[in-house]
């Protein structure tokens, strides 16, 4: 029986070494692949802010575009109404006016130039932000699948150690040291009641002459009785 309990326990250690054996790597590579995620994550909030910025740019210059189409558009309707008013030659106005006009085409080309790549950019900003989104996501999961194996690697040790314990206190030297303490035990009580023996056996030389005339005199007195009994003086 003992025999069985410690292949048993030996069984339990080595299945709580394999536990942690198997434990320990996944912990490693799981703090490896948050570290490299975090990382990533950093360089695409960096990429998300980048873009993010450029449709700003994007539209403010696309805004400026257009104020500048709208006030190339003004400068022509007051250079015709110089000329309506005879204050402006009329072929200086027009000339002047097309000019203008030919300005505030450009810039209207620009602002819409600008707003088709703004649009672009925006859907990039979009798409970004949603894998961002989604590695965090990832992270957090991670995350909390690393605190779960850490958990199960504490409780694995504490299996570990007492399944060590257990495996100790069978051990085949202790119980052998526990038959020796039994033998050793029994032998100090045979030896103790030997040695009572052997004490009330012995007698001194004062004792042995006592025990002697007291028998003496016993032997006397019953022999003097039966003489008397017999007849004989």
């Amino acid at each position: 029986m003992t025999g069985f309990f410690t292949r048993l326990f030996g069984l339990a250690k080595s299945e709580g070494h394999a536990l942690i054996d198997k434990l320990e790597d996944p912990i490693k590579m799981t703090e490896q692949g948050l570290r490299d995620l975090r990382q990533d994550l950093e360089l695409s909030m960096r990429s998300l802010a980048q873009v993010k910025a450029e449709c700003i740019r994007m539209q403010r210059d696309a805004d400026d575009q257009r104020r500048a189409a709208e006030e190339f558009e003004r400068k022509a309707v007051l250079l015709l109404a110089r000329m309506k008013d005879g204050e402006l030659a009329a072929d200086k106005a027009e000339t002047l006016a097309s000019e203008a006009l030919n300005k505030q085409q450009e810039y209207l080309e620009r602002c819409r130039s600008l707003e088709t790549q703004l649009v672009t950019q925006q859907r990039a900003a979009e798409q970004l932000q949603a894998k961002v989104n989604k590695l965090h996501q990832t992270i957090r999961k991670y995350e909390n699948e690393l605190l779960t194996l850490k958990a199960r690697a504490r409780t694995a040790q504490s299996m570990r150690k007492i399944n060590q314990q257990l495996a100790g206190v069978d051990s085949s030297s202790t119980i052998s040291m526990l038959e020796k303490m039994k033998t050793r035990v029994v032998e100090e009580e045979s030896l103790a009641e030997a040695y009572g023996e052997v004490g009330e056996g012995m007698t001194t030389v004062e004792q042995e002459i006592d025990e002697t005339l007291r028998g003496s005199a016993a032997s006397g007195a019953s022999l003097a009785d039966l003489k008397k009994k017999m007849g004989i003086t």
